[in-house]
């Protein structure tokens, strides 16, 4: 009963946020919501209120921002839906700040105390209790350990929990009825979006997670520390809502004039950063996929980057992987007759497709933008049109694509912020060929024997078994029984059949070589067919009669 009041009190909440911000328009358009809009013209508030400004991205944005750390995120994740959205919106909702008001470092001292086990002094030498950084879910103090080493701990709100799981509870429901009224709604898949997104922010609530995350980044990256840093876990330290990691010193990546004091080159930080994406996608199949300027820092000393915040994490299996580098490369190439076959050679368009139709919106997607030069064209923007054309051919949505999609356009950005002039596919060229040189091949087949042999070691020792077992079956009768079955029956047909045809087939042609012979005797194989003998016409005619009953066809 509590929690089905505290939904509505939080639902008319969101009502009255959406009114505020001249959203009622967006959401009385709703159909099932229609017939209640007279509850406004109902409202004094409403007949005074001042109509919001600004367009209807920036309502939204707004909106979402009043709304809390659930609609924050929830915001976020959307701006990347570029295939979903309209872009005035996307790029709106991407603005989005997840920065809130910090709660007190008394409560973060007691959440750590409490979540650890152990007293802040048992932990720590010193611990501030002014946070170094706040956001929706969580906030930044940075500490000592008792041996002296540099922290920075990260804290999880109090209450987090309780307020995002009775969100997610609003949002389902709210995503359940559009789809229930609205076409457009289930076009949109609005209820596998809610899903998604609720996996993302369990993800990041989860420190745990977000730790493993870091270490597996951390050893992909042990030998090119050149190009990435990431700080290392102190999990003794570490729960699902504390998280204790090495404190780094960089300098943010949107700090331009800083970077240059520093004497940092900022065209090999551009090709840096793009080489760590591609590394990160066709060599580890794992990439951070959050990597916006507040994630992302310069050592003033090295020149590498430095990257914090691992909630939100990619990975690709083989087949994906294999989806980019075929159509990255067919892109490049302009061969569209060779994307449209690696769409449907992976089985993500209907088998039914017309492939030439496929090639035709392909080429009207990549032509315009090859007529740019090549520093000008965004591998990220590519993908986004590609996407959204293959979903007109019935493609479904691929969700770790369209993170992918959203991470290479960061580090375009990133990199071109640098560099305007860079040529991007210069730098992914290179590694996208030796990926797929291993791929292929005896270097393939060898990887393919070294990742399957383990797996045949423990299924060899199980063949004399297994025919052991078949061979009791047949003792016992039970593979009589099995014989004697409708399907085993049928293949008998099947099988009696095609040893009929094949018979008869053989029978046909024989009888057609020996008139042959006969008419070559006689007057010679391209002679006057008036003189042939008898006996040659009656082996032809019998012979093709039979070759005809004996042809393919499928049984009775």
């Amino acid at each position: 009963m509590r929690q089905t009041a505290y939904r509505t009190l939080r639902l008319l909440r969101i009502t009255r946020v959406l009114v505020k911000h001249g959203l009622d328009d967006l959401l009385f358009s709703v159909r099932w919501l229609r017939p209640y809009r007279f509850i406004l013209a109902l409202n004094p508030i409403y007949w005074f209120q001042r109509r919001a400004e600004g367009t209807t991205g920036q309502r939204l944005r707004r909106a979402l921002e009043e709304l809390g750390p659930t609609y924050i995120k929830l915001g976020q994740m959307l701006s990347t839906r570029r295939d979903l959205l309209p872009d005035e919106i996307t790029r709106e909702l991407a603005r989005l700040q997840d920065d809130v008001p910090p709660f007190p470092g008394e409560a973060a001292r007691a959440i750590v105390e409490g979540s650890l086990g152990r007293s802040l002094d048992e932990l720590f030498q010193d611990f501030d209790p002014v946070p170094a950084a706040a956001a929706s879910i969580a906030q930044v103090h940075f500490a000592h350990l008792r041996d002296g080493r540099e922290v920075a701990v990260k804290v999880r709100r109090p209450g987090i929990e309780r307020i995002v799981e009775q969100d997610f509870a609003i949002l389902s429901f709210l995503a359940e009825l559009a789809e229930r009224y609205s076409a457009e709604a289930r076009r949109l898949r609005v209820r596998a979006v809610v899903e998604e997104y609720a996996k993302t922010i369990a993800g990041e609530m989860d420190f745990l997670r977000e730790a493993a995350n870091a270490s597996q980044l951390r050893r992909n990256f042990a030998e090119h520390t050149d190009l990435l840093y990431v700080p290392a876990v102190f999990w003794d330290y570490c729960s699902e809502g504390v998280l204790v990691m090495e404190r780094v010193h960089g300098i943010p990546i949107s700090q331009r004039e800083a970077l240059a004091a520093a004497g940092i080159d900022f065209d090999q930080l551009s090709r840096r950063a793009a080489e760590i994406f591609f590394r990160q996608v066709f060599v580890d199949a794992y990439f951070h996929a959050d990597m916006h300027p507040g994630n992302i820092f310069v050592d003033p000393d090295t020149g590498r980057f430095i990257a914090v915040d691992f909630g939100i994490m990619g990975t690709l299996d083989r087949d994906s992987q294999h989806y980019l580098a075929e159509n990255m490369s067919a892109f490049f190439d302009r061969d569209y007759e060779r994307v449209a076959e690696a769409h449907a050679a992976a089985g993500w368009i209907p088998s039914g497709t017309n492939l030439q139709d496929f090639e035709t919106a392909l080429r009207a997607i990549a032509e315009p933008i090859f007529e740019r030069p090549l520093n000008e064209i965004s591998v990220g923007n590519l993908l986004l049109r590609l996407f959204q054309t293959t979903r007109r051919f019935n493609m479904q949505t691929q969700p770790q694509l369209l993170l992918l999609q959203k991470t290479l356009v960061n580090v375009e950005g990133i990199a071109r912020n640098f560099n305007p002039n860079l040529n991007i596919w210069e730098v992914a060229a290179p590694m996208l060929a030796t990926w797929m040189n291993q791929q292929r091949g005896p270097l393939g087949w060898a990887r393919e024997v070294r990742e399957n042999l383990p797996k045949w070691g423990l299924n060899l020792p199980q063949i004399p078994n297994l025919l052991h077992t078949a061979l009791d079956q047949m003792v016992q009768g039970r593979l009589e029984l099995y014989l004697k079955s409708e399907q085993m029956e049928i293949m008998r047909q099947e099988l009696r059949f095609g040893l009929h045809r094949i018979f008869m087939a053989i029978v046909g042609v024989s009888l057609l070589i020996s008139a042959a012979i006969i008419a070559d005797q006689e007057n010679g194989i391209f002679g006057s067919l008036a003189g042939l003998s008898p006996v040659s016409w009656v082996l032809g005619l019998v012979g093709a009669y039979i070759l005809f009953l004996g042809w393919p066809r499928q049984p009775d």
